[in-house]
């Protein structure tokens, strides 16, 4: 009996020995299943009242939000590199450093809900459901993209997401070029829910706000339209406030415009190196008191809801599933040239496209 009981204490020992240190001391804290924060209050337009200025967040849904955070952050961190290596050509647009605008977005929402955006969409792409494999893919133009590898950057889609769309105010029926919300049903705009998200990090393209528009009061901008101004790095402001505008809307009262105050670590784009308008003091100044994955970092550790190494195992394995998606992304087939002109049509009908030479045409066979 005593051999029996040493041998099964010692297998016990075996395990915990064979266990990495971190995952033992995860399992062993004592965390709170939820804790109670103030944000910061939005400031309003034609509203008599707002979201609130307390919230809730529970210990899965931090560590949910954090997970997701990291792996938009680390996927446009990827997306960078593989640009400078030209597996990506074209126009490239990051998000890293909005990544509280996407997770608190979708935070917000129902799965069901349908959303339109512009460019700069990679991380909506995720949050809506695409993995990083098929961003990742589609960006470097190959078969496992989730367009096939024939939209880029800026022509993403998923249920219930259209786009982005490489025509600024494209994806909106407010703006002179509303194509793909005019095709959605412009009548809807007073029918049926409809939130207008605005996210001003700072900049249109190279020009400072401040210098661009005579007043910077975007959420204002909708006139007869409700609008409120939230704090893009907080995720979970954006996402009480997102709360607020897809209920106010649904119980009947019109739509509502949202501006979330945030900002872009890239510049406009992957051509513009982001610095020639700003400083790089600027960049690091807002990196470091204002990073939205930093501040949910510090608000679940200070609140005991995670810890230090469980954040950090989290870290390990975006970046694990991110070098995965990035190896699928440049070993994946691109298609082949006689898929080219699949998915124009419904019924994918013969078609032929003229070359540089006019007397050089390809002509494809559905």
């Amino acid at each position: 009996m005593r051999k029996m009981l040493v041998a099964a204490v010692s297998r016990v020992l075996s395990d915990v020995a064979q266990k990495p240190a971190s995952r033992v001391l995860v399992a062993s804290c004592n965390f709170s299943n939820d804790a109670t924060f103030e944000i910061k209050k939005c400031d309003l337009y034609r509203l008599e009242e707002g979201p609130p200025v307390t919230t809730v967040l529970t210990r899965e849904d931090g560590l949910k939000y954090y997970k997701m955070m990291q792996t938009v952050r680390r996927m446009e961190l990827k997306a960078d590199q593989l640009y400078k290596q030209k597996f990506i050509r074209g126009f490239c647009h990051l998000c890293d450093g909005q990544e509280a605008c996407c997770v608190g977005i979708e935070a917000g929402i129902n799965p069901t809900d349908h959303v339109i955006t512009s460019y700069r969409a990679h991380g909506l792409c995720y949050t809506r459901g695409l993995s990083a494999r098929s961003i990742l893919a589609e960006l470097t133009g190959r078969r496992g993209g989730c367009a096939k590898g024939k939209g880029g950057s800026m022509h993403m889609y998923s249920k219930n997401f259209y786009g982005g769309n490489g025509i600024v105010g494209a994806q909106d029926g407010a703006a002179n070029q509303g194509q793909i919300h005019e095709a959605f049903n412009m009548a809807a705009l007073w029918k049926l829910p409809c939130v207008f998200i605005c996210e001003n990090n700072r900049y249109g393209m190279g020009t400072a706000v401040e210098r661009a528009a005579a007043s910077t009061d975007y959420y204002k901008r909708g006139n007869v339209i409700p609008g409120l101004r939230v704090d893009g790095m907080d995720v979970l402001c954006v996402r009480e406030a997102t709360k607020f505008a897809t209920d106010y809307c649904r119980s009947g009262k019109g739509p509502i415009l949202m501006e979330l105050q945030t900002y872009r670590y890239h510049g406009h784009s992957m051509s513009d190196p982001g610095v020639s308008y700003r400083s790089r003091e600027e960049i690091h100044d807002v990196r470091s008191k204002s990073d939205p994955i930093m501040l949910l970092k510090n608000k679940m550790v200070n609140n005991k809801l995670a810890s230090i190494e469980e954040l950090k195992e989290i870290d390990v394995e975006v970046r694990k599933e991110i070098e995965d998606a990035a190896l699928f992304a440049t070993s994946d087939p691109e298609p082949s040239l006689e898929e080219i002109g699949h998915h124009i049509y419904s019924d994918s009908p013969p078609f032929e496209v003229r070359g540089a030479n006019q007397w050089i045409k390809f002509k494809s066979i559905s």
